[in-house]
């Protein structure tokens, strides 16, 4: 008895092992070993900036384009993009390179605050509850949302000003941030030749008297930079500029006329003219001597 106890389980083993392997090759999903390769060399960042839900999720889709034009890994960048078309033999187009950018200039000196929020310090969570502690609705709330998101430490909340700032230099361009801010101040733009942007620091919607009001620093919507702009860069929608930052030639001509500083340049040269100036007065004043 035994023994045909034995035999009959070998024999359902054996039969159930033929099923087992009949039905693994018969539903087999055959994967491109060219997917493992190409992730091997992503950063295994899986901050979802690509586009796809993790760098697993990119290399498969790399290797089943039939080309790299629109694909990205802003953490690995132009090297990691020139080894994957080099795995692929596709040719990689290269990518503009972006930054975050905070559109909010409403430092605690423009934006006095009318009241006090105990809350749970949570960007997400106090905007559902309310506007914000001053009278702008639209600011950055300085809870750090966007500071928790970002995964490469490029992102803080100024302690003196209360406004999240971006450290270009660690900046990968995830969106990561973008994505975290409930109020959707943080945009990713063109970082520009030699890091050189100009753009509206503002999302303040309420037209001028009020947007003034609510802070020193608003963009009024008064059109003196889509005027002075000679590229059509500039549009005004809302009551608030918005620069293209396809358009924009970067001359700076915008900056200088807007009457709340809410245009900004980063990482521009001194002005010339500001140069000349110095120089006259120095002349005139040597002269009076």
């Amino acid at each position: 008895m035994i023994l045909i106890a034995v035999v009959s389980l070998g024999a359902i083993g054996f039969v159930g092992a033929g099923i087992l392997y009949l039905a693994s090759k018969k539903f087999e999903v055959y994967e491109d070993p060219r997917i493992a390769q190409v992730q091997e060399i992503l950063p295994a960042a899986n901050c979802g900036g690509c586009g796809y839900p993790g760098c697993g999720g990119f290399a498969a889709a790399c290797v089943k384009a039939d080309s790299l034009d629109g694909f990205l890994c802003p953490v690995g960048g132009a090297d990691v993009m020139s080894q994957v078309a080099t795995i692929l033999g596709k040719e990689v187009v290269a990518a503009v390179p972006m930054v975050a950018v905070v559109r909010c200039n409403g430092t605690c000196s423009s934006r006095p605050r009318n009241n006090q929020y105990d809350g749970i310090k949570s960007c997400t969570i106090a905007s559902n509850l309310y506007g914000g502690e001053s009278a702008c609705t639209n600011g950055c709330l300085g809870y750090g949302d966007c500071v928790v998101s970002c995964a490469f430490d490029a992102i803080s909340i100024n302690p003196t000003t209360g406004i999240a700032e971006v450290d270009e230099a660690k900046c990968t361009s995830c969106g990561a941030c973008v994505k975290a801010c409930p109020k959707a101040i943080i945009e990713l733009r063109k970082k520009g030749p030699k890091s050189r942007r100009i753009f509206v620091s503002c999302i303040n919607k309420d037209k001028g008297a009020a947007a003034k009001k609510a802070c020193a620093n608003a963009c009024i919507g008064c059109s003196l930079c889509k005027k002075q702009c000679e590229f059509d860069a500039i549009t005004i929608e809302n009551n608030v500029a918005y620069i293209d930052y396809n358009k924009c030639r970067l001359c700076r001509k915008c900056v200088a006329v807007c009457p709340t500083g809410a245009i900004h340049e980063l990482n521009f040269p001194p002005r010339k003219e500001k140069v000349v100036e110095a120089k006259v007065v120095e002349t005139s004043e040597t002269e009076n001597k």
